[in-house]
């Protein structure tokens, strides 16, 4: 296979990138708003010389992926939401044994089994954890087709690069949606690259034992502290974002995915209608997140935030703390499949420029 330019829906974007970055193991269980994901898999894997499993629940998916990345292959699985809520058990694992794995979520509305619809409401479940111990997974966060492909890529390297899980946070409107995708040309994974710590019966290698259990007095402590020291690493090293118009707003929107592609429309509605001036900073990595340069732009104390997000406030947690108390920080949340309009931005952002506090806007479901 070559690079090749294709009309694709999200999902499958996103599993013939995996494919093509090396995957060769999928485990996983069937879930809307990702089920073309996982159907995808199903007919391309072994056509690419995998494995392809469909588990009889999420537990034994993740923990399928846990025993094969063991093995030294790059491997992955999907879900949405309440899938990924049981796989927090098998990630907090995969962390503590420092294994690679790639997974995306697609994620619906929430809480509860919710519904069908778009949303954004698994940021804490995803950059803080969201499972047991003190650990980090690396989320990236796509907002076009060709990012859903260009970050399962990078995905896939971070977590081998640093030994750690990686995720791309989507939702159902990027998986649902069909996007002309540019796919790189396949790489060709070697396991034997990990030989130093892979288990394996090939004579004449060291047996090694993959474990996350740490009994003896001091050494889940010790442990913990080496993953904190890695963990400092990639907020140094990785860090993704992208700003526009930002040096001259008064009104900076911080949003990510499709909140980030309505947001970017609004600021270049504003601009065309000559106001009001409004730029935009859209992470792309959500952990780590880009708190360094966010505080950079609220450091002068002359520019509003705005966070748009399909939550109800859970990455604005985040901007406040990045900007020190320099900045207001109000916010535009939709929830429950809810999705911001160009409009509702633009009229936020002034409420929140004319307000002395900062401000809270939950329009109604349509």
């Amino acid at each position: 296979m070559a690079e090749e330019r294709r009309l694709m829906k999200g999902n499958e974007a996103i599993a013939e990138a995996a494919i093509r970055a090396g995957c060769r193991f999928y485990a996983g269980y069937p879930i809307t708003p990702q089920n073309e994901l996982t159907e995808y898999m199903s007919l391309k894997m072994s056509e690419a010389g995998g494995v392809f499993v469909q588990a009889e629940s999420e537990v034994a998916a993740i923990n399928m992926v846990y025993g094969a990345s063991s093995t030294g292959a790059r491997v992955m699985t999907s879900s949405s939401g309440p899938g990924i809520s049981l796989k927090q058990e098998g990630i907090s694992y995969l962390c503590g044994a420092e294994l690679p794995a790639f997974y995306a979520n697609i994620v619906r509305g929430g809480p509860g089994l919710g519904n069908i619809a778009p949303a954004q409401s698994d940021y804490f479940q995803s950059v803080k954890g969201g499972g047991h111990g003190d650990y980090r997974v690396i989320v990236l966060a796509p907002s076009t087709g060709q990012e859903l492909v260009d970050l399962t890529r990078l995905g896939f390297d971070l977590s081998d690069k640093y030994s750690n899980p990686a995720m791309i946070l989507g939702d159902g409107i990027l998986g649902q949606m069909m996007e002309p995708v540019t796919l790189p040309e396949p790489v060709t994974f070697d396991m034997k690259t990990k030989d130093d710590w892979r288990l394996g019966d090939s004579a004449g290698r060291s047996r090694h034992m993959i474990t996350s259990v740490h009994l003896a007095p001091g050494t889940l402590e010790k442990h913990n502290i080496d993953l904190l020291k890695k963990y400092r690493k990639i907020e140094e090293k990785e860090v993704r974002y992208e700003a526009v118009g930002v040096e001259d707003a008064d009104v900076v929107i911080v949003a990510y995915g499709t909140a980030a592609r309505i947001a970017k429309s609004a600021v270049a509605m504003a601009k065309a209608a000559g106001g009001p001036k409004l730029g935009l900073i859209r992470p792309i990595t959500l952990w780590p997140f880009p708190t360094k340069f966010i505080a950079e732009v609220a450091a002068d104390g002359s520019k509003d935030f705005l966070v748009v997000e399909m939550s109800l406030g859970q990455m604005r947690e985040d901007v406040l703390l990045s900007v020190l108390g320099k900045a207001k920080v109000s916010l535009l949340g939709r929830t429950g499949g809810g999705i911001p309009e160009e409009e509702e931005i633009l009229e936020a952002a002034k409420k929140a420029r004319a307000s002395k506090e900062a401000i809270e806007v939950f329009p109604e479901g349509n």
